[in-house]
């Protein structure tokens, strides 16, 4: 077992694909797949279970999560000890909810690597900040706005239900449909105000605030929920996700910051964007 296999462990569990986690650690996915099989020889275990899209970690990967982690985490406080210390530099950026936790993970992790002496602050949206992440409808006067990512929506629907049948959701299909409403939400900001003025009234469960919740609650069977196409919702078994017809569900995220600023961290911050754009 060596820190190169550890490292590319991590970045399979974190990321929930070999791919992904190729292209994070800059190695091709043979030979990331090649010692993440050795691993397993070496401790007699599989730590990974294969699925159609990604993996997920069995009982020994999550166990081995934690072991890698502290690992990892001392080794980086063993070679910092002997560092030079460098100039903090704070840096306040504002995000909005509901992002994806993978991927603002490997952007934050990204931007963080690229300036030694990064001190990062993760505030609201609405705070004093550098930066924020957030849809164009939240942009200020003085700010530009960098696109990093194009959200669908798609509905989240209970195993079970009778629209799980059905390839696509018609507007129709809303009528006394129990629904969670999600707020703040860009779909059902275009959503709802269609149903109404098309006489629709959808029978509302529950209003929250988190895709995590949301999920749950359609998973126990509670009601059906707008949510966005993050690549792990793909993976789900205890969800069905259709697309809605007729109206185009989606939003824009990207990055505002002020036009006259040139910050070295909003300059590297900008160019992970631009890298988490192209993706």
């Amino acid at each position: 077992m060596d820190i190169r296999q550890l490292n590319y462990f991590v970045a399979v569990y974190e990321q929930g694909s070999v791919s992904a986690a190729a292209r994070q650690c800059c190695v091709a996915q043979p030979s990331l797949s090649s010692a993440l099989r050795q691993l397993e020889q070496e401790l007699g275990v599989s730590l990974f279970t294969r699925l159609p899209k990604g993996v997920t970690p069995t009982e020994d990967g999550e166990k081995l999560y934690g072991h890698a982690g502290r690992l990892l985490a001392q080794l980086q406080s063993l070679k910092a000890s002997f560092s030079q210390p460098v100039a903090r530099v704070k840096f306040r950026l504002g995000l909005i909810r509901a992002l994806g936790v993978e991927r603002m993970s490997q952007l934050l992790r990204e931007f963080s690597n690229s300036l030694p002496g990064l001190e990062l602050h993760l505030v609201e949206p609405d705070e004093l900040c550098d930066a924020r992440i957030i849809t164009p409808q939240l942009l200020k006067a003085g700010e530009a706005f960098q696109p990093i990512w194009q959200d669908n929506y798609l509905l989240a629907i209970p195993p079970g239900s009778a629209l799980m049948l059905q390839e696509k959701i018609a507007l129709s299909d809303f009528e006394n449909l129990p629904l969670i409403k999600r707020t703040p939400c860009d779909a059902w900001n275009a959503l709802y105000p269609e149903l109404v003025r098309r006489g629709i009234k959808p029978d509302l469960r529950a209003d929250i605030q988190t895709i995590e919740y949301a999920l749950g609650l359609v998973s126990a069977g509670v009601g059906c929920a707008l949510v966005p196409d993050f690549d792990n919702m793909q993976q789900r078994n205890d969800v069905i996700l259709r697309p809605v017809n007729e109206l185009k569900l989606e939003r824009t995220i990207g990055l505002a910051y002020p036009k006259n600023s040139n910050t070295e961290p909003l300059t590297m911050l900008l160019q992970q964007c631009l890298q988490a754009a192209s993706r």
